[in-house]
């Protein structure tokens, strides 16, 4: 049995074995694929939990700064702290997701240039960047602008 089935192109007629190793390393391959597609998801789910916290925290803030405004109350202190503190939860939350994201996909990368390298898989197909992770660094951002200027 070859370990270098890599620059040969097997086909159906080709030694069984060459087979079942080619079909071995096109399913870790499609494995990887998977791991990262399940990572995106994970971090669509503390963009929702963000988002959410953000959102809520945002427009309670607004709305009791508006009654104060309106003179319907004398004080919206405490609901003011509340909404910041749950704009903050929120950027925390994302925070954390973000960098966990981040590690693991490095890890993941790293993993399958390894093993690219080894020969256990072809490592042709592409892996690119997040587009997830580049959603979540823009509501970062506007969490960040948010609390800014809640706060001042």
């Amino acid at each position: 049995m070859t370990t270098d089935i890599v620059a040969e192109h097997v086909t159906s007629k080709s030694p069984s074995d060459d087979v079942s190793v080619e079909l071995s390393r096109r399913r870790t391959g499609m494995s990887f694929q998977r791991t990262r597609m399940s990572a995106d998801r994970t971090l669509m789910s503390v963009i929702r939990t963000a988002l959410s916290l953000i959102g809520f925290g945002f427009t309670i803030f607004q709305a009791f700064e508006k009654a104060k405004q309106a003179a319907l109350l004398t004080s919206a202190s405490a609901p003011r702290n509340f909404g910041i503190a749950l704009v903050a939860l929120g950027i925390g939350v994302l925070v954390l997701g973000i960098v966990y994201h981040v590690q693991f996909m490095m890890g993941l990368r790293k993993t399958r240039a390894d093993m690219a390298a080894e020969g256990l898989i072809h490592g042709e197909s592409r892996f690119p960047p997040s587009m997830i992770l580049i959603t979540a660094l823009a509501l970062l951002a506007i969490g960040i602008a948010a609390i800014v200027s809640m706060v001042s």
